[in-house]
């Protein structure tokens, strides 16, 4: 008769191979996006003070070539206008890279905030199960680091983790399941959790009720006041997962993009919308 201690070996390794495989597996197959997906947003400003539409927003994906490799450059521009622009300045510019196997090559932001001006920078190379990432970061003209750190683990920046969110499965998913990834924070790589929150229904700034997946994501660094929903996205709950929502936090507050307009998806048939209300912006 096989003892529990017998019994329980087999199924530590099964976990154990489980985890491992999560951890390793940074190629995607993306069947989400296509180059010409561009997306238009209404940006919303939330000081604790004073939360209001603040200005515009877009998210854009192109073909590109980074260093000989066929990738893709995605961009996202955040810019706050009128009072809200005036109270607290927002004007980013997100730029990645990636390649077809949806890892990163290349993140870079500028950013202004506040009065605070930034530059930030991180290359990726890989080299079999290792990942090896430059990162530099200047403020208001001051290097604050330039430094080589090197993970087994898929890593994601700001920007990348939004490709890789759009094609994970989500269809075995229940509220309160994770995925674990790892994510650059300056110029280190910290634990991050993709928080699954379930489905509901959002109303955009088209007019149009679209049904969503709902996503958290905890970001365990000191960086960020709130760790624990560091960003948010819903997901449209079709093969385009558009971003309909994506709520960032800034070094005080947060920037909330809705969407108001889209074209280009990779699927014609975009989310059919919702007959019943959704939450309204």
């Amino acid at each position: 008769m096989i003892n529990q201690k017998a019994r329980s070996i087999p199924v530590l390794l099964f976990l154990l191979l489980n985890v491992i495989g999560v951890d390793a597996q940074c190629k995607l197959t993306n069947t989400a996006f296509a180059s010409g997906e561009d997306i238009k947003y209404d940006l919303y400003l939330n000081l604790g003070f004073f939360n209001a539409r603040a200005g515009r927003g877009s998210l854009s994906v192109t073909e590109a070539n980074y260093r000989g490799e066929n990738a893709y450059k995605m961009v996202m521009l955040f810019n706050t206008s009128g009072l809200a622009g005036s109270l607290y300045t927002v004007n980013d510019t997100l730029t990645s890279f990636i390649d077809k196997d949806i890892r990163p090559l290349l993140f870079t932001k500028e950013a202004f905030e506040g009065k605070d001006y930034s530059v930030e920078r991180q290359s990726y190379t890989y080299d079999g199960d290792k990942v090896k990432i430059r990162a530099f970061r200047v403020m208001n003209g001051k290097e604050q680091f330039d430094e080589v750190v090197t993970t087994e683990y898929c890593t994601y920046d700001y920007l990348s983790v939004l490709p890789y969110i759009r094609n994970l499965d989500y269809a075995d998913m229940r509220p309160g399941d994770r995925h674990h990834i790892r994510f650059i924070a300056g110029r280190k790589p910290v634990n991050m959790y993709v928080n699954y929150q379930g489905i509901s229904s959002v109303k955009a700034n088209n007019g149009k009720n679209y049904e969503v997946i709902n996503l958290t994501m905890t970001i365990l660094d000191d960086a960020f006041s709130n760790q624990k929903e560091a960003l948010k996205a819903s997901l449209t709950n079709d093969e385009n997962r558009i971003p309909v929502i994506i709520d960032t936090t800034l070094r005080i507050g947060s920037i909330k993009a809705v969407l108001r307009d889209v074209s280009g998806t990779r699927h014609p048939k975009f989310n059919l919308e919702v007959q019943h209300p959704g939450v309204v912006f």
